[in-house]
């Protein structure tokens, strides 16, 4: 699914620091170059077809025509997120070892492990910029300085073991993006063509979720997409039209995931903004 991040029309692009939102989700790309640095705990990216398990002091670029999602990270999963406007970037990487920045596809490695001086290094210098957001001029100077720094950084890094995800595995999670109010699975391993144990078993394998709880996510996804703030449609409306198959079976989805009730304020107030995708 190509996304539109709504970034404000005088930034070049955006900074902001992330933390564990797992049921927030999708399968998506953009037109914008983004890094990740993580900073806490781990997790596990879906890379188009490649799993890259990451941890602290991981540093990965996702490219505009890789397709990504976070599938698993742990409570303290936290991370920076840069996103760059292209033409924006083009204007700055003029260099010749800068010419992968400008690419729309990645020719090789995309994570490296950084040192932990690095790590902090890095996170002094993104906090102090995205602190400038209230200032345009300042903030996208920063912004260039930071994506310019962060690839000499990643330059010089030791590159993490990328692992080859299954086929039916890839294949699987995008059918359940695509339509999660109705694939069970049965009719994910008939279109796949592998036994439900073997299908069920390689999903938990690689992405560390259940396909059961894979789908219920993106339900869950859905259901906070149409919802909004509540004044179109009722929950149990729009539990339905999630996909959920009754309002106890959201309650439970929900309350797992968020780890407070449906009828609660508290998640409204926790969401991320629109761009604090991962």
């Amino acid at each position: 699914m190509l996304e539109t991040l709504n970034l404000p029309q005088d930034w070049q692009g955006n900074l902001w620091h992330y933390r564990f939102q797992e049921w927030r989700h999708t399968y998506h790309h953009h037109v914008e170059l983004e890094f990740n640095l993580v900073t806490r705990g781990s997790g596990v990216y879906l890379l188009d077809n490649e799993k890259c398990q990451m941890r602290r002091g991981d540093l990965i670029w996702l490219y505009p025509t890789q397709h990504h999602v976070l599938v698993q990270e742990t409570a303290d999963f936290e991370m920076w997120i840069g996103v760059f406007r292209p033409q924006a970037l083009g204007e700055i990487a003029t260099d010749s070892n800068h010419e992968p920045l400008r690419r729309d596809r990645a020719s090789g490695e995309v994570c490296r492990r950084l040192t932990m001086k690095q790590v902090q290094h890095l996170c002094t210098l993104l906090e102090n910029i995205a602190a400038t957001k209230d200032r345009a001029a300042l903030f996208n100077a920063g912004l260039g300085y930071a994506f310019l720094t962060v690839w000499q950084y990643f330059e010089y890094a030791s590159a993490i073991p990328v692992q080859d995800v299954h086929p039916a595995v890839e294949k699987a999670a995008q059918l359940l993006q695509r339509d999660s109010d109705s694939t069970n699975l049965a009719q994910l391993t008939r279109q796949i063509g592998l036994s439900p144990a073997r299908l069920s078993r390689l999903f938990k394998q690689q992405t560390g979720v259940t396909i059961v709880d894979f789908r219920n996510r993106q339900r869950l996804a859905k259901f906070l997409r149409l919802y909004g703030n509540g004044q179109r449609h009722t929950m149990l409306e729009t539990a339905l039209a999630a996909g959920f198959g009754s309002y106890p079976q959201f309650h439970r989805v929900f309350k797992k995931n968020l780890g407070c009730s449906p009828r609660s304020t508290s998640w409204q107030q926790q969401s991320p903004p629109a761009q604090g995708h991962a």
